[in-house]
């Protein structure tokens, strides 16, 4: 699992620059004292997205309007990865090389790690894929920081009857497992958006994902969806007491569409 120097290398060249742009905002912290940095570490369902994939928008980028100022967010998610390729490709380290004592460490994967025909990125629930998640967690842990699990948010899928169907097998239940075995917070994003979903129903919830005239995409959200996952990670946040109610904001107030930007993608 370990990975070579030069992934490492290649991984923070291009975590790092992401780390310090990809919120959308800018958090300056008071004279005097240091902001804490919440970083993410996941798949496209989180991460930053370019122009060129616009409306499609990651909760990772509207995380930061759920936040206080003195609360950066670095997010290091994405697209395509799994809890393992992640850790393969060097991403993990470019990461733990950054955070600080008194960090978070917010991890999702599982979209990914469901691909069985994959093996770059394939992971067994109740063995590999605990096995990946337990490097994030002592990883974060070792430097101080603490890491915190989130159940990786639900698409959009509805049986005949209308009712709301979850798809991600037993990765979200392996990830409460270990959560509970090893004393880490955990976000039960799943639950809450398949809750959600439910609630909108059928033709609301094309709202919140990347529908569009090209596609219909049932996995990744635009500016709504976004907004409204972000939301509910913020609210656990809370509600878990990773985060004081000093550090949280507007959650219950409406967020803007249009503060979601999609910069140029660099070289």
């Amino acid at each position: 699992m370990s990975p070579s120097r030069r992934q490492v290398s290649l991984a923070a060249l291009a975590a790092v620059p992401l780390a310090l742009a990809a919120t959308g905002t800018a958090h300056a912290a008071a004279p005097g004292r240091r902001s804490r940095t919440l970083h993410i570490a996941g798949d496209s369902t989180a991460a930053r997205k370019y122009a060129d994939a616009a409306p499609e928008t990651g909760w990772g980028t509207a995380l930061p309007f759920f936040l206080h100022r003195h609360l950066d967010v670095a997010n290091h998610a994405v697209n395509g990865r799994s809890s393992k390729s992640f850790v393969d490709e060097g991403r993990l380290e470019a990461v733990l090389s950054v955070i600080r004592p008194g960090d978070l460490l917010l991890v999702q994967f599982a979209h990914n790690d469901e691909k069985a025909t994959d093996p770059s990125r394939y992971t067994e629930p109740w063995s590999t894929y605990r096995q990946y998640l337990r490097l994030y967690v002592d990883g974060a842990r070792a430097r101080g920081a603490r890491p915190v699990l989130a159940t990786a948010v639900e698409r959009r899928r509805f049986d005949a009857d209308g009712a709301a169907v979850p798809t991600h097998g037993e990765y979200p239940e392996a990830m409460r497992a270990l959560a509970r075995q090893e004393g880490v917070a955990l976000l039960d994003v799943q639950a809450l958006s398949l809750a959600l979903w439910q609630e909108l129903g059928v033709e609301e919830t094309k709202k919140y994902f990347n529908w569009t005239p090209a596609e219909q995409d049932n996995t990744h959200f635009n500016p709504p969806g976004a907004i409204a996952v972000a939301r509910l990670v913020a609210r656990e946040l809370l509600r878990t007491r990773v985060l004081a109610p000093r550090d949280v904001r507007r959650l219950d107030e409406d967020v803007p569409e249009s503060w979601i930007t999609w910069p140029q993608a660099t070289a």
